[in-house]
């Protein structure tokens, strides 16, 4: 799919850029050039390929620095109802939500 004078005028429009027509035929050059690498990329046959959780895990061991989700204690009432201020609605320290499942 190729950028035409057009869309690049549009999007321009849009933007609430002001372009020249010489910016605008570079703008329209760029766009398609990048357009031409993802078409590039997308050309690439990945199946099979395990998806990464970081790049660099293809060379070395990376472990990801994870905390443990532990909860807390409330230390006092009076901190968790001071927590609870926020609440549109509570009883005991607890949330109330509207019922979703009848």
């Amino acid at each position: 799919m190729a950028i035409t004078q057009d869309d690049v005028t549009r999007v321009a429009r849009l933007a609430r850029i002001a372009l020249s027509e010489s910016d605008s035929q570079t703008m329209q050059t760029e766009l398609n050039g990048i357009l031409g690498l993802i078409e590039e990329l997308q050309a690439v046959d990945t199946s099979g390929i395990e998806p990464m959780a970081h790049p660099l895990s293809a060379h070395q061991d990376i472990a990801l620095r994870l905390r443990d989700d532990q909860p807390l204690p409330t230390q006092s009432v009076g901190q968790r109802d001071a927590l609870m201020t926020n609440a549109p609605a509570q009883t005991e320290g607890l949330f109330l939500v509207p019922t979703v499942i009848e």
